[in-house]
């Protein structure tokens, strides 16, 4: 557990994880232990088409999960991979791998799990699927494998503002989708998860629908609106950045050394804004939206 600057109990997770259970490089039990001496409290276990369900491997926390996607490699067909985390039973999805995107969320939530649009750059994924796929209300915004494979396409951001300028701003995860252990797609992102160091998984995915988190490659973040201002305080970073609806506006960035305070005067013509820090070695945290206007 970790206790952040604003004294609130955090727990460490990463919910994308694969194993040799499908196209993983590590068992279950050695993604576990690996994790665990990084300083996670909990992993998901999102392997392709295979339900996993919640317990504890190698000392660590497993919460139950899956991936699934549309069995599609190119973006203009509609590549969507959904993930399945807290789900109460499996999902039954498994055998079938053509299913599009919005029956395998409707699979998702009737087996009571939450469902996430994984890595939406790397899927090169169009802004209006977060509308075509109205009951997912969490996505990616960074993704360590996208970056440690080929594709070069870690970062969502633009996606998320985009899908935001179109009336649904998402909550937004940093995670692994960890496969290959090779020292770049593993134990590089978390998502920090305020709840108590005895929290449920029911717990713990209720924490992440109502926001209560941040995602980060290393820094720590968090955002407010005070009075008529948007306050960001975070550890000491180089750089500290608003994303809004507006494309421009002076005093969305401050840049320097050991920077833990950005403050904002609200624009009437801003209807939501999230922030983004970044430190002296490249490291990235990322805030949720607060919406500031319909």
């Amino acid at each position: 557990m970790f206790k952040d600057m604003l004294g609130h109990s955090r727990m460490k997770i990463n919910f994308h994880t694969h194993t040799t259970v499908s196209d993983g490089m590590k068992t279950p039990e050695e993604a576990a232990a690996l994790y665990k001496a990084a300083g996670y409290d909990a992993i998901a276990l999102t392997d392709h088409y295979v339900f996993s369900a919640g317990g504890s491997l190698s000392g660590l926390k497993i919460l139950s999960g899956a991936e699934y996607d549309t069995n599609l490699c190119c973006g203009e067909e509609g590549v969507y991979h959904i993930l399945a985390l807290g789900c109460a039973r499996d999902p039954e999805i498994g055998s079938e791998k053509r299913l599009p995107a919005e029956k395998i969320v409707q699979k998702i939530l009737e087996a009571g799990g939450t469902p996430v649009l994984a890595h939406p750059a790397w899927s090169l994924n169009q802004p209006r699927t977060a509308l075509l796929l109205g009951d997912v209300a969490i996505t990616e915004i960074y993704n360590s494998v996208s970056d440690a494979g080929e594709s070069s396409r870690p970062y969502s951001g633009c996606f998320a503002d985009l899908a935001a300028c179109l009336g649904k701003p998402m909550l937004l995860l940093a995670t692994d989708d960890t496969h290959y252990y090779a020292g770049n797609d593993e134990t590089k992102c978390a998502v920090m998860v305020e709840c108590a160091e005895d929290a449920s998984e029911s717990e713990i995915l209720a924490a992440v629908r109502a926001g209560r988190f941040y995602a980060t490659q290393g820094p720590e973040v968090h955002i407010a609106v005070e009075g008529d201002e948007i306050v960001v305080r975070s550890s000491p970073v180089s750089r500290i950045s608003l994303f809004t609806n507006v494309a421009w506006a002076d005093g969305y960035c401050s840049r320097g050394e050991n920077l833990t305070e950005h403050r904002h005067k609200i624009l009437p013509r801003e209807k939501f804004v999230r922030a983004e820090v970044t430190d002296k070695d490249g490291k990235t945290a990322y805030t949720n939206y607060i919406v500031l206007r319909v």
